[in-house]
C-alpha cells in the first residue's frame, strides 16, 4: 500500500489554484467518499492476486473526491513524515497536478549543500506544486512536468526532482522516483487515463 500511495501522490497524485480557499471551507468531501476509494483500492488488490492472463481486464473509475478524501481521512500513517495535506486535482486529458505542504528543512538540512545549491534557500514548511502530464502504457507510467512551484514561485526541474527523491526513498523505491524515468504501475495495471475530475484505470 505505501508503493501506491507514493505512485497516487508523484502520479495522480494534485491539487487546483484555488486550493487555499478551499481549505478555509468544508472539505468537499467526506468519510464515505474515503471508503468508496478504499474499497476499490481492495479489489484492485484482490484482482492483482491473480495472474493477468487468467482473468479479463477490469475498469475502474476513482473521482477526485475520493482520492482527496482518503489522503485527507486514511493515508496519513503512510504518507511520508514532513508531507502534510496532500490533494489532487484531474484536469483532464492526462493532465494532473498536486500539491501538498512539504518541510523542506528536513532536505535542505539531508546534506552539505554549496553555496551555489538552490536549495539553500528554501526552508520551513512550505506549499508545494506541481503540474503535468500522466502517460501509461502497458503497465508503465511516466510524468510528464510542465510546472513545479514552493509559495508561488517557479522552482527548476531539478529542485523537484531533490524532494521527491527524499520522500519517495523506501523499501519499494531504494533511490526514490526518477522524474525522468518510467515506473512500473502495481498491482498489475495496465493504464490510467486521466479524465477531468476522475481517472479511469484498466486492470
Amino acid at each position: 500500500m505505501r508503493a501506491w500511495c507514493a505512485i497516487l501522490c508523484v502520479g495522480l497524485l494534485v491539487a487546483a489554484a484555488n486550493l487555499a480557499a478551499q481549505a478555509a471551507a468544508a472539505p468537499p468531501f467526506t468519510d464515505a467518499d474515503a471508503e468508496r476509494f478504499s474499497q476499490k483500492i481492495a479489489g484492485l488488490v484482490r484482482n492483482g492476486a491473480s495472474p493477468a492472463a487468467s482473468r479479463p481486464p477490469v475498469a475502474i473509475t476513482v473521482t477526485e473526491p475520493e482520492v482527496n478524501a482518503y489522503l485527507h481521512y486514511r493515508a496519513k500513517p503512510q504518507l511520508p513524515v514532513g508531507v502534510i495535506d496532500p490533494a489532487v486535482s484531474a484536469l483532464g486529458g492526462g493532465r494532473i497536478s498536486a500539491s501538498a505542504t512539504v518541510d523542506l528543512d528536513a532536505v535542505r538540512l539531508s546534506k552539505p549543500r554549496s553555496w551555489f545549491d538552490p536549495m539553500r534557500l528554501l526552508r520551513g514548511r512550505l506549499p508545494v506544486d506541481v503540474r503535468g502530464v500522466l502517460r501509461t502504457s502497458a503497465g508503465e507510467a511516466r510524468l510528464e512536468i510542465e510546472w513545479a512551484r514552493v509559495n508561488g514561485v517557479s522552482i527548476p526541474t531539478v529542485v523537484l526532482q531533490e524532494l521527491v527523491t527524499f520522500y519517495t526513498k523506501g523499501e519499494s523505491y531504494p533511490n526514490g522516483i526518477d522524474l525522468d524515468a518510467p515506473f512500473a504501475l502495481p498491482l498489475g495495471i495496465r493504464d490510467i487515463t486521466v479524465l477531468a475530475g476522475r481517472a479511469t484505470i484498466t486492470q
